[in-house]
């Protein structure tokens, strides 16, 4: 088999994700100097996402242009002297547009910039914090299509999440006499970084804003864009959690900052007419619009029975939490969101398994002259691999035996789409290699780009205890006869790679006690933590060894030998076994 690569899945679950985010928070927030953040952001980003050219740019507003502070790869002089204007190459756009942007192909992009001939993949992602462009996280790799989907998004997410750490560091720099909201502001960053759920994220929120700002009412209202809402994600009033109506965009406090994504302060409310009176002794209030990389996620909004309660100090310490808020809050959305893709995405699987498992036969059945034996274990929940029996009243049975290309869904798809024309071509007795000459010529009427299958077919005769086999890139069975392993040469091409193809046939005159083995690949190929795969000579070993056992355990003893080869190394291949004792 030549499977392709497995889909790039970096976090298993929800706890190595926690863990994932607690890790960027601490390392961006432990510190407000500038070169030992960018030091721990290129560190984190390029453990996840390998890259051969790795750097992080900052806007300058004074040079109008992105400039390299901290590069993996780059040449010295690119590092000290280039300044990339807004708008030019995958950086510049990036920032201009301030869009992730992934070109998996530099070659065919007319914005890219060569910073090194082999560079064949750029993916730049810009950092916005407060509204304003902060920078550009760049990665280049010399090899086409390095990135996928996923690596945009783990990006875009970094960030989010590294903007403002990087923006705060350069504040740091040059306004000393904000030390106090620059470390209120980490804390808060900290913090949020580790609250994935949104409704524990926005109690938290209000109890962190009540110990700087006093109020009597706090709402978390996010927009909604099609019906033109703020609608009350969280809101309390007078320390009870209350669900207010939505707002319409065009009324209120909160809709004026929102539409002009300005603060607003109102010192006295009842001289305001914007002021909608939903609960009563109402008199100062303060809105902040929530933005995020320029879009409007919402609007926080205090309020107090107080007349001039918040002043313009308590609107600059919300302006600076702002951003982080709005990042905080995307963030857990987003993690719902993939969260619940995730769980949709589980149960399509499970089903398919279900599924699979009545397609393939879970017993063996009852064939004249052989005791058999089945296992499979799959790489994941469901399996490329494929066996089946036919059996055609006269002492004879067609024994099939494969792999399709790839893995996963699109492996277990290929193969049942083999197994139901397999079905349908074996109904009438036909020979092995007549089987897959028919079942190519199907297949290639179905073609699938990059999609195959490597199968053995076998013609057991009971009368005369002959095995009849053709391949078509399959692995070829293991036949034990006391203690020599014979192997039988025979090859082939596999079905659905090309057309017109035809097959050979080669027989065997089997005896009482002989023992046929077919392995998948998986069984082979399994790699121990030292790279040293199992291979079919330990497979030989292990099939001699327990040769004279029940041949349910010798498929648990073969299975147990490549676990113990493999040891903590995680499963790449399905694990198929199928065996077969002459009686």
């Amino acid at each position: 088999m030549s499977p392709s690569s497995p889909p790039d899945v970096r976090f298993k679950d929800r706890a190595e994700i926690l863990d994932f985010l607690l890790e960027v928070s601490t390392a961006t927030q432990e510190t407000l100097d500038l070169h030992r953040i960018l030091a721990n952001v290129a560190s984190i980003v390029t453990r996840v996402i390998p890259s051969q050219l790795f750097a992080i740019l900052l806007y300058s507003e004074r040079r109008k242009g992105l400039r390299i502070r901290y590069a993996l790869g780059h040449r010295q002089e690119i590092v000290e002297n280039l300044v990339i204007p807004l708008g030019e190459g995958i950086t510049g756009l990036a920032g201009k547009t301030r869009e992730t942007i992934l070109a998996n192909d530099v070659r065919r992009d007319p914005h890219y910039l060569p910073a090194l001939d082999a560079v064949r993949s750029e993916l730049a992602a810009p950092m916005i914090a407060r509204g304003r462009l902060v920078g550009v996280i760049d990665l280049q790799s010399t090899a086409v299509n390095a990135y996928s989907e996923y690596d945009k998004m783990l990006v875009r997410l970094l960030a989010s999440r590294v903007a403002i750490s990087i923006d705060n560091a350069r504040l740091y720099r040059r306004v000393d006499h904000a030390h106090r909201t620059m470390r209120t502001l980490a804390r808060v960053s900290q913090e949020f970084s580790s609250i994935l759920d949104l409704d524990d994220l926005l109690r938290k929120l209000a109890a962190l804003i009540r110990s700087l700002i006093d109020y009597d009412a706090f709402s978390i209202l996010l927009l909604d864009a099609p019906n033109q809402l703020l609608r009350h994600t969280f809101s309390i009033r007078y320390d009870q959690e209350v669900t207010p109506a939505a707002i319409p965009l065009s009324r209120g406090i909160t809709g004026a900052a929102a539409r002009s994504r300005q603060p607003v302060l109102i010192e006295d409310t009842d001289a305001d007419p914007r002021y909608i009176a939903a609960h009563p002794n109402i008199h100062s209030e303060v809105a902040v619009p929530l933005l995020l990389r320029d879009r409007l996620l919402g609007v926080l909004d205090l309020e107090s029975v107080r007349l001039n309660n918040f002043t313009h100090e308590h609107v600059r310490t919300l302006t600076l939490l702002a951003p982080t808020i709005a990042s905080a809050i995307e963030n857990a959305r987003l993690y719902e969101e993939i969260a619940q893709r995730e769980r949709r995405l589980d149960e399509d699987l499970q089903a398919a398994r279900k599924l699979q498992a009545i397609l393939l036969p879970s017993d063996p059945p009852e064939v004249e002259g052989l005791e058999i034996a089945v296992g499979l274990k799959p790489a994941r929940e469901i399996s490329g691999d494929l066996f089946d029996f036919f059996d055609y009243d006269s002492g004879q049975v067609t024994i099939v035996f494969g792999d399709s290309s790839g893995k996963g869904a699109a492996a277990a798809l290929y193969a049942a789409l083999v197994g139901g024309l397999l079905r349908s071509l074996a109904r009438r007795k036909r020979g092995p290699a007549d089987l897959l000459r028919q079942l190519n010529q199907s297949l290639a009427e179905r073609k699938a780009q990059a999609q195959y299958a490597t199968l053995l077919a076998l013609l057991w005769d009971a009368r005369t205890q002959r095995l009849t086999m053709a391949n078509a890139g399959g692995t070829p069975p293991i036949i034990c006869r006391g203690e020599e392993l014979l192997k039988p040469d025979t090859s082939g091409v596999p079905v659905g790679l090309l057309d017109d193809r035809r097959y050979e046939e080669t027989g065997m005159q089997l005896q009482t006690g002989d023992l046929i083995v077919l392995a998948s690949d998986g069984i082979q190929d399994a790699f121990n933590g030292e790279g040293v795969e199992y291979g079919r000579e330990r497979l030989g070993e292990a099939i001699r060894r327990h040769s004279q056992d029940p041949v349910n355990e010798i498929v648990n003893h073969l299975f147990a030998g490549v676990q113990a080869h493999t040891g903590e190394v995680a499963q790449f291949d399905d694990q198929t076994i199928v065996i077969l004792r002459v009686r």
